[in-house]
């Protein structure tokens, strides 16, 4: 695609495009500071919707697996927004995503009610939450990877992230713990793959091509390896929601402080705030969150 253009290539091949496009997007969903389109309005999630309308027009026979992807996204959209406390770009953001078509209308009838209650943890948004989006992505690039078995980079990322657990069941109500040791032995599972896929003599005899395997190669595992970085990170997030969720009003204090005091004045803010038995750890973390 970088070498000959998109239009050029195979439409296997752009299919594995747009879903490296797609899963870069769905990984930096929750960043609203990161953008993908010159437009800054359009959000990453927004921009990975118009690359899943792409994968769809390629294949018509996983129409309900679309359907359930498709809401989700949209939902994640709005839900993104309402997380970070912007009510106004949520509204708007409903207006460019659905038509006046019949089939959109429920939808869009309910998200307009929960963005007025201006409540980010209302059960609609709970239950088509982040980390089932991702499952489902997950899901959709298992098949993807049954229809192109004779692709040996795609096998041979399948198999790397296959090793470090990353199925297509979501994480459910587990503390997560970071193992430097794992992460090690990942780097030196890679440098393995990789050391198989492209032996020095082909690294010296064909340099381009083997550039450019190295490269989609890279991408493709790296979006895989985001997004399971994504989930974890989502369910740490989901569990704490549970034992204690953090109000919109709490929220405004936490960014009044922020205006005041600065950030990393974690005890200040917390002793002028109104926080309902919170920690200075927690006012951080939360600071990281939005």
């Amino acid at each position: 695609a970088l070498i000959n253009g998109l239009s050029r290539i195979p439409t296997h091949q752009k299919k594995m495009v747009y879903l490296c496009q797609l899963l870069i997007r769905i990984a930096k969903g929750k960043n609203l500071e990161c953008h993908f389109e010159n437009d800054q309005r359009i959000s990453p999630l927004e921009s990975a919707l118009s690359f899943w309308t792409l994968l769809e027009r390629e294949e018509i026979k996983l129409e309900k697996l679309h359907e359930d992807i498709r809401r989700l996204i949209q939902i994640q959209i709005v839900a993104v927004y309402m997380e970070n406390g912007y009510f106004k770009e949520a509204a708007e953001v409903l207006e460019r995503l659905f038509t006046d078509s019949e089939s959109d209308k429920p939808l869009r009838v309910k998200l307009t009610t929960i963005i007025k209650s201006k409540d980010p943890y209302v059960p609609l948004l709970q239950s088509f939450s982040y980390n089932l989006l991702i499952s489902k992505i997950k899901s959709y690039i298992e098949l993807f990877m049954k229809e192109n078995e004779s692709n040996f980079l795609i096998q041979a990322a399948t198999k790397q992230v296959e090793s470090k657990g990353l199925g297509a069941t979501a994480l459910q109500d587990k503390t997560v713990s970071v193992n430097e040791n794992d992460k090690t032995n990942l780097e030196t599972k890679q440098r393995f793959v990789l050391s198989i896929i492209l032996p020095r003599d082909m690294l010296r005899q064909k340099l381009t091509a083997s550039t450019f395997s190295i490269f989609r190669f890279g991408l493709f595992y790296s979006c895989l390896n985001s997004l399971q970085n994504v989930e974890k990170h989502g369910d740490a997030l989901a569990c704490g929601r549970r034992r204690q969720r953090w109000t919109y009003k709490e929220d405004l204090e936490l960014k009044s402080g922020i205006r005041e005091f600065g950030v990393g004045n974690w005890a200040k803010i917390l002793v002028h705030g109104d926080f309902n038995n919170r920690t200075s750890v927690m006012l951080k973390d939360r600071w990281r969150t939005l």
